[in-house]
């Protein structure tokens, strides 16, 4: 055995030799083991019959097994065997067969032992190098995934099972108003995010728990709105969650803020709307105490004056309200974006009832005056009124197109109701007979008139057809349509 000292530092030695043996190629290879076979029985020969060199042949036959396949192999060990059989001492034939089958034997193992060995190394090079290809594939993944979530605006955070933060990246520091020099990681969640705390309590079983949540987050003394996604994974060190935390808070802002307009503008038209209807009463109640006062006498009478100068007092209440307007803030909406948002709104009421949406729409959609979730609700209430129109009809179809003529956009809603009968009265509030409160269509055209389009009903035999106007933003080139494809959303 060699010392432990030699041995260390000639095992790479011959490992440089075995691999730039195995590069020289396969012809070099054959021509020094066919030199060396023929050295071995030359010697042989001019020896003769007072020794015997067979066992040299092993060396050949290791050095051409490098590079051969087994059954080639095989048939160099039948040589060896033959050379080694033609100089061998006198022996008798069984014996002198016996010992080729022997030789054939030995020379075939030792080349197939180097065979085999050749063949591990080679699988072991191809595992090495498979590994470290992963490592390094992995490596890059890590490195990728790393930057994502430290790039990521975010808040990216893993817990364990007590609810203390086990990492995190620096939105996640930012949201929390971590000081500078501190971090997130080791403190506990609850005191920032209870609802993460309590769902590492929850008992999921192996699936595991995949959801989003809106809830109240704390920070510096402050609360905020915040959107998390979390899910749940169990690993041998017990339940851990890994979760992502944005602040909606300027979101819902928007959101009220936006909605509170709406309801202003609503109640304004509202009230315009009663003011209108009040103003009508006031006239009627002015010329009945006019036709009274003329004949019975009665106009001098105090309680008489009183009753008149009160309705006069209500109309011109009535007529300042009609009078008194809020400019709104119009910009420029994006057609498409807003019949996006209103496919996404009404095709699941109409998939219920097995009804048909036909979006007949160019490939083009101009650029209009308005606001968009005005428009918004402008059009979900006429989809609205033809979704109810519809319900008992055989066909349940709502097409709504598109086309620009001049400066203007118009937009058709067109459904297989059953009509209208009485369309004179159509716009105006307070209707008997409608199905709330007779104010849709009247906030519906007044709102679109505020925009500076128009809200109509066109008379249609296919059933009821209503036309939006708007007009398009200064600076949008008309075009003219192209032939519109009709996309159909079928849910029958």
């Amino acid at each position: 055995m060699l010392p432990p000292l030699v041995a260390r530092y000639s095992k790479p030695y011959v490992e440089k030799v075995i691999a730039g043996f195995l590069r020289a190629g396969k012809t070099k290879v054959l021509l020094v083991a066919a030199s060396t076979i023929g050295l071995i029985a030359a010697i042989d020969w001019y020896v003769g019959t007072q020794a015997s060199l067979g066992l040299f042949y092993v060396l050949p036959m290791m050095l051409a097994a490098a590079v051969l396949r087994p059954f080639e192999t095989l048939m160099l060990a039948c040589l060896c065997a033959y050379l080694r059989s033609l100089f061998d001492l006198p022996s008798p034939p069984l014996e002198t067969l016996l010992r080729f089958a022997f030789a054939v034997v030995a020379y075939s193992v030792s080349g197939l032992i180097v065979t085999a060995l050749i063949r591990n190394r080679q699988q072991a090079e191809e595992h090495f190098d498979r590994m470290h290809s992963e490592q390094e594939l992995r490596h890059q993944v890590e490195q990728q995934l790393k930057v994502l979530v430290e790039s990521s605006p975010a808040a990216i955070l893993t817990l364990d099972r007590a609810g203390v933060v086990l990492a995190c990246n620096r939105a996640a520091n930012r949201l929390f108003l971590i000081p500078d020099g501190d971090s997130l990681q080791g403190k506990s969640i609850g005191a920032f995010i209870p609802l993460l705390a309590d769902a590492l309590r929850l008992d999921t079983g192996d699936g595991g728990l995949r959801t989003a949540a809106q809830c109240q987050g704390r920070r510096a003394g402050e609360i905020f709105l915040a959107h998390t996604w979390f899910s749940s994974y169990v690993t041998p060190q017990g339940p851990r969650l890994a979760a992502i935390v944005v602040d909606a808070s300027e979101e819902m802002r928007d959101r009220e803020e936006e909605g509170l307009r709406q309801l202003i503008r609503g109640n304004r038209i509202a009230a315009a709307a009663v003011s209108h209807e009040v103003r009508n009463l006031c006239s009627a109640i002015s010329l009945v105490c006019s036709n009274l006062g003329q004949k019975h006498g009665i106009a001098q009478d105090e309680d008489f004056q009183g009753l008149v100068a009160l309705a006069d007092a209500l109309q011109k209440i009535a007529s300042s309200q009609l009078q008194g307007k809020v400019h709104d803030r119009l910009s420029e909406v994006v057609l498409r974006e807003v019949l996006d948002d209103l496919r996404i709104v009404i095709e699941p009421d109409w998939r219920e009832i097995g009804g048909t949406v036909f979006w007949d729409l160019p490939e083009r959609l101009p650029v209009v005056l308005g606001e968009r979730h005005g428009l918004l609700q402008a059009f979900l209430n006429l989809a609205q009124n033809s979704h109810r129109a519809v319900q008992e009809c055989p066909v349940r179809q709502l097409r709504i197109s598109v086309s620009v003529v001049e400066r203007a956009a118009n937009l058709r809603f067109l459904d297989s109701g059953p009509g209208i009968a009485d369309p004179r009265r159509l716009f105006e509030p307070f209707q008997s007979g409608a199905d709330g409160s007779g104010l849709g269509l009247y906030v519906s055209r007044a709102v679109i008139r505020s925009y500076g389009g128009d809200l109509r009903f066109e008379p249609d035999a296919a059933g009821t057809c209503f036309r939006v106007t708007l007009p398009i933003v200064e600076g949008e080139i008309p075009f003219e349509q192209p032939a519109g494809r009709d996309h159909q959303a079928d849910h029958r």
